[in-house]
């Protein structure tokens, strides 16, 4: 009788777009898009760390802001609860890393939504970083650039979250005043306040392929306004082809095309 051989998990990856099963080194090397359809899949902030910037580049500013329940809010637990469990889950503090870095050789400060962390919510710790990153550009002459992946404004945080909008927004307005660029790159899914702030203020409107991109779901509008969507609604390819995007970029050609265009504008 031979014996049983068993594959250790962790060696193949199904594609949650095509369900092709992939060797997960070659997936890994492919930068996590599936070599068969080309599905982007989504990337936590080290693996985007490693993918966008040059290798043992990058510098973290700002790693022990952590959030706080000032609200005192609750839902199915508390919001004091849901910190502890995701921080002692993930190892990080909030759903934003941010810092300094280089993409081939240009210098820029950087900001990567987690999605991981309660949806890559946009709370008042998140705001707070990205404004911190915007102001060391400002007084740095250093570029800036927010990778959003992220479901919204943070509920457990009610308005102290949405004020961040208009946080984060004055914080970029005064770093175009002084002409440093600010580069977007929405990934999937870039949704509710942070599309309808920050994440659509960029010199350069950057996304991934067929990202989602929107303020409200696709779902909620139908219900709204009594009509069905037309199709690959809220894409990146439907926003390029309706002016609210320059680019849609495929992950393996973003370092190329970033610097690029930092190079176009001087930086």
């Amino acid at each position: 009788m031979t014996e049983k051989t068993s594959i250790p998990e962790g060696i193949w990856i199904k594609c949650k777009e095509c369900k092709d099963t992939i060797y997960s080194k070659d997936f890994q090397e492919n930068l996590y898009v599936c070599p068969k359809c080309q599905h982007h899949e989504r990337l936590g902030a080290a693996e985007r760390i490693a993918t966008l910037l040059d290798a043992n580049s990058f510098v973290e500013f700002d790693a022990d802001l952590r959030p706080v329940d000032v609200l005192e809010f609750v839902d199915s637990k508390s919001y004091a609860a849901r910190i502890v469990e995701t921080e002692k889950k993930l190892g990080t503090k909030d759903a934003i890393v941010c810092g300094r870095g280089t993409i081939l050789g240009h210098s820029v400060e950087i900001s990567i939504f987690d999605f991981a962390y309660m949806g890559g919510s946009m709370g008042s710790v998140v705001g707070e970083k990205i404004t911190r990153s915007i102001e060391r550009g400002i007084a740095e002459k250093r570029p800036v650039i927010i990778v959003s992946c992220s479901g919204g404004a943070r509920m457990q945080e009610s308005t102290l979250s949405l004020m961040q909008m208009a946080k984060t927004s004055a914080a970029l307005h005064e770093l175009g005043r002084h002409g440093i660029p600010y580069i977007s790159l929405l990934t999937d899914p870039t949704t509710g306040g942070v599309t309808a702030s920050f994440a659509m203020l960029g010199d350069l409107n950057i996304a991934e392929p067929k990202a989602l991109i929107g303020f409200a779901g696709p779902r909620v509008i139908e219900q709204t306004i009594r009509q069905k969507l037309p199709n690959g609604f809220q894409r990146s390819e439907f926003l390029l082809e309706h002016g609210m995007l320059d680019m849609v970029v495929h992950r393996k050609d973003l370092p190329a095309t970033i610097s690029h265009s930092l190079g176009l504008l001087g930086f």
